[in-house]
């Protein structure tokens, strides 16, 4: 598994699923820690890859994972993203068992400022939920959204018709199996974000029997949920949640309607106030053209034979540690 490469020293291992490896590399030449997603070059660098890396260029905010570059080695695809030092939301939810109301509206801001100006860029996610949201490593963590595999861009792509994401998030109208809106989906995926970190369960789970996916969709279709009698909440607190669980999208409150609403406005953070775009103003965007991007995709698309070897039968480092990246320019 060819993951050298003339630009990045490999520091450790911090994640691995469906798509292949993540590693913590370090920049040679700044010092600066990032993620390299390794995905196996061939079959798997198919358009989604694409679609995704195309969608996340576009997308340089405060509270969106920064992407960075991509390159190639002889044997994967290296996808170079911004570290989040904090890990996942998840994991920090767990740890708590429940967040109160002002920590869970802290993160929602952040949450919110990250989705709307991803719609504001014609990219729905499409797959929000507490693992696909990073925290950097602040005292008081900056929340980070990431993964855009399943993401779709008003730009590139036709209307979501698709029923993807995890189960527990997903809106009634994507389980319909119709076209929908997806970003009026990514707002009922937001809702069951905050009601986790207020609950520390989901909303549409059957507590009696949590594992039943079958249930949990008859739950969402028919939005049936409750929150726990020990549990006290504002009126405003749980007058969001019930705008947002509503079954027909067009009764559902929107991203602008969100950020109007008197819950999410209390203790808003000033840097949220234009949604982040002063702080955006100061971040370097990727210096790769959507067109390298693609050059470079195409390329991983193509496997590779294994690097060639000597009369000891040891591989050759140096044979293909000078042209692991694609273009000079870039390293």
């Amino acid at each position: 598994m060819d993951m050298n490469n003339t630009k990045f020293e490999m520091i450790k291992d911090i994640g691995s699923g469906n798509f292949g490896v993540a590693k913590l590399m370090k920049d040679r030449f700044t010092g600066e820690l990032v993620a390299v997603k390794f995905i196996e070059r061939g079959e798997k660098i198919d358009k989604n890859v694409e679609r995704e890396l195309i969608n996340h260029k576009t997308l340089l905010h405060p509270n969106i994972i920064r992407f960075k570059e991509v390159f190639v080695t002889s044997t994967h695809l290296g996808i170079v993203m911004e570290y989040a030092a904090g890990g996942e939301l998840f994991d920090r939810i767990v740890k708590a068992g429940r967040f109160s109301e002002d920590e869970a509206r802290y993160f929602f801001q952040q949450l919110i400022s990250g989705v709307e100006f991803c719609h504001s860029q014609g990219v729905c996610h499409r797959d929000l939920k507490l693992e696909n949201t990073l925290l950097d490593g602040r005292p008081a963590p900056r929340l980070k959204i990431c993964d855009f595999g399943y993401s779709k861009s008003a730009v590139f792509d036709s209307q979501p018709k698709s029923t993807v994401g995890t189960p527990a998030y997903i809106a009634p109208e994507v389980l319909s199996r119709k076209h929908y809106d997806g970003e009026i989906a990514d707002v009922w995926s937001c809702g069951v974000t905050l009601y986790v970190m207020l609950v520390g369960a989901y909303p549409f789970e059957d507590p009696a029997d949590p594992r039943n996916f079958r249930k949990t969709i008859q739950r969402i279709m028919g939005v049936k949920y409750s929150f726990p009698s020990n549990l006290h909440l504002s009126r405003e607190c749980v007058d969001l949640i019930s705008k947002v669980f509503q079954a027909n999208p067009g009764n559902r409150i929107s991203i602008a309607g969100i950020r109007m609403h008197p819950w999410f406005l209390k203790n808003l953070p000033e840097e949220l106030l234009d949604g982040g775009r002063a702080a955006q103003a100061l971040m370097q965007p990727s210096r790769q053209s959507v067109e390298e991007v693609k050059r470079v995709v195409a390329e991983a698309r193509h496997k590779v034979q294994r690097p060639p070897t000597n009369a000891n039968g040891t591989f050759n480092e140096e044979d293909f540690m000078d042209g692991d990246l694609v273009d000079e320019d870039m390293a």
